[in-house]
């Protein structure tokens, strides 16, 4: 792993100390960034002025995207109509390979 750097990263105007290897001080000060970022938008967007809300509110958005998309994350509407397009297909095979035998 190497030798620990020590940096600080700011988050919500508090800083942070942290020791972090080479590889990973990119990273952490990029993510660091992001949640800066985010909280930000949270305050024009949302009128929530409490850091711990916009902390909630970051911690939450993050952890739901690194789960990735949601299984049914399709409109229910488009997910039957993909449905009935496969059915069609699937007459339109049968009928032909019924004609070819």
């Amino acid at each position: 792993m190497g030798e620990l750097l020590s940096v600080k990263v700011s988050i919500a105007n508090r800083s942070y100390p942290l020791r972090v290897s080479k590889e990973e001080e990119e990273k952490v000060l990029s993510a660091a960034q992001s949640i800066n970022q985010r909280m930000k938008e949270f305050e024009e967007n949302f009128a929530v002025k409490d850091k711990q809300d916009l902390l909630a509110m970051c911690a939450l958005q993050f952890a739901s995207e690194s789960m990735g998309p949601a299984k049914n994350s399709i409109e229910p509407s488009k997910n039957s109509q993909a449905r009935e397009k496969v059915k069609q297909l699937n007459l339109i095979l049968d009928e032909y390979l019924s004609l070819q035998g």
